[in-house]
């Protein structure tokens, strides 16, 4: 059982966290040497596989991290540039792993957006007033949860199709929320949330509820 990412969002529609708990299973990593026998490209700010595909890497498959370090879009996390570095000889042999394109921080404010969009929808759509708006979407890899305050705050958690107990997970991270956001005498409502104890009581509480699939009485 796994749990993806946990999305908050104000009442206006606007990603004020967002948390990505779970790394995905179709990563490659390979070791290689000079000349590189795949063709890389970069497309929309990303070092993507155009041709070649071998050992689990795929066409459209983006260069996540060389060496052990992360990149991010077109560099590696100390700066340096993937293309250039990756058509250096010397740099050879060389760690690459492949897997499916990370979204960005402007992609995730903008689903965060429409997601706001499609709840609105969804209460609009209902045949009796007063509709909670869309609980859950599901699909064939994940399903998507939400639960919404009755101050408008969207609390989203993206999970395993089989993991239980996230409707007392969503509640807890309300809770996580309240005690940890807004006591916080230093956030502002609305706005996004950079609280250390938010974070490391919300990782707890996603391991738990992957270890036991559900929150009992005074957890």
């Amino acid at each position: 059982m796994a749990i993806f990412s946990v999305y908050v969002v104000n009442k206006a529609g606007g990603l004020i966290y967002q948390f990505d708990s779970y790394a995905p299973r179709a990563e490659a990593e390979k070791t290689f040497s000079y000349p590189l026998d795949l063709l890389l490209k970069l497309h929309d700010e990303r070092v993507l596989v155009a041709f070649g595909q071998r050992d689990g890497i795929r066409v459209g498959h983006a260069v996540l991290a060389i060496n052990g370090i992360d990149v991010n879009g077109k560099y590696t996390a100390d700066g340096k540039e993937v293309l250039e570095y990756l058509g250096n000889p010397a740099n050879y042999p060389v760690s690459i792993r492949f897997g499916r394109p990370r979204l960005t921080s402007n992609e995730k404010l903008m689903l965060a957006s429409m997601f706001h969009s499609l709840f609105a929808i969804g209460s609009q759509l209902s045949p009796e007033q007063g509709s909670s708006g869309i609980e859950m979407l599901e699909t064939d890899t994940f399903k998507l949860h939400c639960f919404q305050t009755l101050t408008g705050i969207k609390f989203v958690v993206l999970a395993d199709p089989r993991q239980a107990g996230i409707d007392s997970l969503l509640r807890k991270i309300y809770e996580i929320y309240s005690d940890f956001a807004l006591k916080n005498p230093f956030y502002s409502l609305e706005m996004p949330i950079r609280c250390e104890l938010f974070d490391q009581n919300l990782k707890l509480a996603l391991e738990v509820a992957e270890k036991a699939g559900t929150f009992g009485p005074g957890s």
